[in-house]
């Protein structure tokens, strides 16, 4: 009984450092005020911890989960998002060097808010997924959500 019991604890416990793994990423940004009739640019930031990565959005591999932000806003319009480059990675598990993305990875966009748009700011949704790994495990795909607000003047 106490060595079923002890199993259980170590699978809980692994579990545990698996989803946490999973979870480490955070996702933030930022963007700028902008005038009525005018633009401005804006920021995604993905904090990916020491001991993990992900895909890039231009993975080596057709299989591989690409890391993705996709912005919107409601009375505005958003351009397309910029994407860094990875970093070219070789992993004990491919044969070949995986293009990734590690520490901080910022990705840009443009805000244009009209000429007659009512009210004082512009709320941006922006969605980011991507699917961490370490050197030996990927986790599960994962997606985030920040909503920026952009001030109108």
């Amino acid at each position: 009984m106490k060595k079923l019991l002890s199993i259980a604890i170590l699978s809980f416990g692994l579990l545990f450092l698996a989803e946490s793994g999973a979870n480490a990423q955070t996702v933030s940004g930022s963007v700028g005020a902008v005038s009525r009739g005018g633009s401005t640019k804006g920021t995604i930031t993905l904090s990916i911890p020491g001991g993990l990565h992900t895909n890039s959005n231009r993975p080596s591999k057709d299989y591989l989960i690409a890391t993705t932000v996709r912005v919107s806003a409601v009375g505005a319009k958003t351009g397309a998002v910029s994407y860094p480059r990875g970093r070219n990675r070789k992993f004990q598990f491919s044969e070949e060097p995986l293009n990734v993305y590690e520490g901080t990875v910022s990705f840009g966009f443009n805000l244009t808010v009209p000429a007659n748009f009512k009210g004082n700011a512009v709320k941006v949704r922006a969605v980011v997924r991507y699917q961490a790994c370490t050197d030996e495990v990927c986790y599960a795909p994962k997606t985030k959500e920040v909503t920026l607000t952009a001030r109108v003047k």
